[in-house]
């Protein structure tokens, strides 16, 4: 049985609930908006994850007996409302980005279709899912991108919550990650695993070539072995006279890891291993995959920076009411004014504008009816719920190779690593 997500939310949005209901407002039409006012600070581009695990999460929004009891227990809302609660079902139609496909600021991600008591009680989930797996995804992306061919591992388990860690996994694989640590990804969501040893595993035997032998004899001569934990030149040529020159790759997780892996890779080829890769690990970040370019690393393994998003673990995405039923039974834009949280109403559309040449040029958003495609753009938003009905769910392969296509379409500013402006300007119309 699918565990409950309903609590996975703020009490306020059920205080909310109840005062709508009891003013005969909680049944009003409403559209809400999931969307970011900016990018973080200096990112030229941003990364939407989180998208499946969204839609989960709305099918699982049920106000079960065990919920229910938690909820009357607190004296968290009155009894009409737990009624109302106990037969909710979300019945409305969610539009938004597919997963995988680049963001830029005011990109309405995610546009939400409903009467307000529906709507309103998914804000958290939806801001829950979004903000987090968007931000490992965007910084999974920068990390993949100065990588170039050079595949990364994500092994970022051990640097967060457990279950973030699995949600972590899952979103750096759609942006472009090989492979990840995490056994729940790979349960879960079809993730790649990876895996061999510790400094521990060295450090339990009486010698590191005993070491080596044991773990060569258990996983055989294509394995990767870790060649820091004493001295990293004699640890490799233990290896190599271990597995000889066979040895599928040695791992280095400290030092000056671009000298190290010239060293390495020296002695490697000296001693006939020429098809040993080097696969380097340590804290690595964006910048420091793009500072080992020319250093003849060969994988990198990722985990703090990842998890933790490079510098910014959350997207700051809002989920805002953009419009409700008027008077007159017509959609109404409505906006808060707020000085520095200025939203702008009305329901959006969205489109990537394109040059003829299939390079991205703005992210226009329309508000009210969609931009008019020049013919070479591409629309952005695609039907996730229909009628309270699933219908956006994919393989998370076709997300992935969707990543690949937006940001391939990206102009050239994209790709640098310094701090600037989104890559493209968005354009609000209407």
């Amino acid at each position: 049985m699918t565990r409950s997500s309903a609590l996975l939310t703020d009490h306020y949005e059920l205080t909310m609930l109840q005062a709508a209901l009891a003013a005969g407002t909680a049944d009003r039409r409403a559209v809400f908006e999931l969307f970011p006012r900016r990018l973080p600070e200096g990112r030229r581009y941003g990364v939407v994850a989180g998208v499946d695990r969204a839609l989960d999460a709305i099918e699982a929004f049920r106000f079960d007996d065990e919920v229910l009891a938690v909820l009357r227990e607190g004296g968290v809302v009155d009894e009409p409302t737990l009624e109302w609660l106990a037969a909710y079902r979300f019945s409305g139609d969610v539009w938004g980005y597919a997963e995988g496909e680049v963001y830029l600021p005011h990109s309405p991600l995610m546009v939400v279709e409903s009467t307000f008591a529906e709507a309103v009680l998914l804000e958290t989930v939806l801001l829950s899912i979004y903000n987090h797996d968007s931000a490992i995804a965007s910084a999974a992306s920068r990390m993949t991108l100065v990588a170039g061919d050079r595949p990364c591992i994500e092994m970022g388990s051990r640097r967060t919550h457990e279950e973030a860690a699995v949600a972590a996994a899952r979103a750096a694989y759609v942006a472009g990650f090989a492979s990840s640590s995490n056994l729940a990804a790979r349960q879960r969501h079809g993730v790649p695993t990876a895996g061999t040893s510790a400094h521990s595993f060295t450090l339990l035997h009486d010698s590191e070539a005993d070491a080596f032998r044991a773990q060569v004899d258990s996983l055989g001569r294509g394995t990767t072995l870790l060649v820091d934990t004493y001295d990293v030149a004699e640890a490799v040529r233990l290896g190599v006279e271990v597995a000889g020159d066979e040895l599928g790759a040695v791992r280095i997780d400290s030092g000056d890891l671009g000298v190290l892996a010239h060293q390495v890779r020296a002695q490697l080829d000296s001693l006939g291993a020429t098809g040993t890769r080097i696969v380097v690990t340590s804290d690595l970040d964006e910048f420091a995959i793009a500072s080992l370019a020319n250093a003849p690393v060969d994988a990198y393994g990722v985990g703090t920076q990842l998890v933790t998003g490079s510098g910014h673990p959350t997207c700051g995405f809002v989920y805002k009411l953009v419009a409700r039923e008027g008077a007159d039974g017509r959609l109404a834009p409505v906006a808060k004014k707020s000085h520095d949280k200025v939203s702008v109403g009305g329901r959006k559309y969205a489109l990537r504008r394109r040059t003829p040449g299939g390079v991205a040029e703005a992210e226009v958003v329309g508000i009210g009816q969609a931009p008019t495609d020049d013919g070479d753009d591409r629309a952005l938003l695609v039907p996730l719920v229909r009628d309270g009905e699933v219908v956006g769910r994919e393989p998370l392969a076709a997300a992935r190779d969707r990543h690949t296509a937006a940001r391939a379409e990206l102009p050239l500013a994209a790709q640098q690593m310094s701090r600037g402006e989104p890559c493209i300007p968005t354009r609000i119309e209407g």
